[in-house]
């Protein structure tokens, strides 16, 4: 038991945190599971990219034929 406690503190690092998730209740482990990468994805601040006067009359152009 004591090893198990260990093993998390002994082999996460802020770069790549080491996450236990309880195996025994399948419901709950899969909602952990969704947090953490929810939080994960959050870090990376993602945004779509920023278009030009051109590129965007074209989209527009090319979304209304459609």
């Amino acid at each position: 038991m004591k090893a198990y406690e260990d093993c998390p503190e002994a082999t996460s690092m802020h770069h790549v945190p080491l996450h236990v998730v309880p195996a025994d209740d399948k419901e709950n482990a899969r909602v952990i599971v969704s947090r953490i990468v929810l939080d994960a994805l959050e870090d990376f601040k993602m945004a779509y990219p920023k278009t030009k006067a051109k590129p965007r009359r074209e989209l527009k152009s090319i979304r209304k034929r459609l």
